[in-house]
């Protein structure tokens, strides 16, 4: 398709769009009356309407069931994660029995590292990619001290080649087979926070796995975004946060998730709670834990509903749609705004940088701008006047056009202030 930087060849690209109507289920910030134009989707995504009714059928039920709630809810609370094993199998592709929803992103990796981290004297590096998130960098950290080791020696960081800004694929399988028969575990971001460039997790899981390492992702940045074969790909477990592309709430629940080959090791190393043992005899109380076989085996509390009901929503929203009508729509919107990125450019005389791949293959939904001799007043300017962007030090802003409420409008739009800004 060829693209025009006018406002009414946006608002044709808008009434073709299928998914457009789903701008409405959203609830917007404003700037001066005027609904922001919303490029944070990849760190809080916007709250969708129905939200609020899956929380108030919490609280109705708490307030007329109190502990009957638990059996006797419109949803009953013991087994309200279930709901979720259907859907998110879809988006992130995977059976139902290997997808569950518990915890907190970085606790939910803690607690898959105790099962699939078991290092020997032989047997003890982590792979994970140069810059990954901080938290993830402290988690390795405090596993490898944990275990007994100094990070500078277990943690082996793959690193960008100089003067590139994302990682070859190649060079994370050559260090993996450098590393060999050291190689405990490969543990990289499916989707890298900063460039948005997604990683090859299928020749990387066959790579790990292939020098006897398991393989796991952190899919904060993926689920939602891209497509996810991770039963096909033979992923041994993986977790993500619910709260950026799914839109459950500041904070919110995480996913997880275990292949099926581990279901029924019930020897496997895990730290063990009730919410996990038999379900059919969770409440005889047994002093010997006995796991679920499948993902909910892995579960240590029961769940926080209140906190389980916004997600809920959205995940019920991702199924009415399909991941696949998300992606369509993700990858001409994205081409759309690294279009009017490019055209601006030429009019401002700038010099834009943009360190995402272009390659729709290699990314999501995001694209990353270096904005050189730009500083942090552009960034300033485009808040000021409703345009809700992420700034990174030291002048890179991270660009998200979430497929499921923004519309081929706003790219124009946004166009335009950017161009005030920097002309100001």
């Amino acid at each position: 398709m060829t693209f025009e930087n006018t406002k009414a060849f946006a608002q044709e690209l808008d009434s073709q769009d299928v998914l457009h109507n789903y701008r409405d289920e959203f609830i917007f910030p404003k700037v001066d009356g005027k609904k922001v134009i919303y490029f944070t989707g990849n760190s809080l995504g916007l709250q969708p309407k129905r939200t609020k009714s899956y929380i108030d059928e919490i609280m109705k039920d708490w307030a007329e069931l109190g502990v009957e709630g638990h059996f006797y809810a419109h949803k009953p609370w013991w087994d309200y994660q279930e709901r979720f094993a259907k859907p998110l199998s879809k988006i992130v592709g995977c059976l139902p029995s290997e997808v569950t929803v518990m915890n907190t992103l970085t606790v939910n990796l803690h607690l898959l590292m105790v099962s699939f981290y078991r290092p020997t004297q032989k047997r003890y590096k982590i792979i994970c990619e140069e810059k990954a998130f901080p938290s993830d960098q402290y988690m390795f950290q405090s596993q490898v001290h944990f275990h007994g080791y100094k990070p500078e020696d277990a943690i082996v960081e793959i690193k960008r080649r100089d003067g590139e800004h994302n990682i070859r694929t190649e060079d994370v399988i050559a260090k993996i087979n450098e590393v060999g028969d050291a190689l405990a575990l490969v543990l990289i971001g499916g989707v890298n926070y900063y460039t948005g460039q997604v990683f090859d997790m299928k020749a990387i899981t066959a790579a790990g796995q292939a020098v006897g390492a398991k393989v796991g992702w952190d899919l904060a940045h993926a689920a939602g975004n891209v497509k996810l074969e991770l039963h096909d790909w033979n992923v041994d477990f993986a977790a993500w946060c619910s709260y950026k592309y799914m839109n459950s709430g500041p904070g919110n629940a995480s996913g997880c998730f275990v292949h099926e080959k581990y279901h029924a090791d019930k020897e496997l190393p895990r730290f063990a709670g009730w919410w996990g043992h038999n379900k059919e005899r969770r409440f005889k109380m047994e002093p010997v834990f006995d796991p679920i076989e499948g993902v909910d085996g892995w579960q240590v509390s029961n769940l926080p509903v209140l906190s389980l009901a916004p997600y809920l929503a959205s995940v019920e929203m991702f199924d009415e749609i399909g991941m696949e009508a998300l992606i369509e729509k993700r990858d001409k919107i994205t081409s759309y705004l690294e279009f009017i990125l490019s055209e601006i450019d030429k009019e401002v005389a700038s010099n834009f940088e943009i360190i995402t791949p272009s390659n729709p293959q290699e990314r999501g939904c995001q694209l990353s701008v270096f904005l050189h001799g730009e500083g942090r007043d552009l960034f300033d300017y485009l808040m000021k006047n409703g345009v809700i962007v992420d700034w990174r030090e030291p002048n890179v802003i991270r660009l998200a056009p979430v497929p499921l409420y923004c519309s081929f409008e706003d790219m124009y739009d946004f166009g335009q202030i950017l161009k005030e800004g920097i002309n100001k």
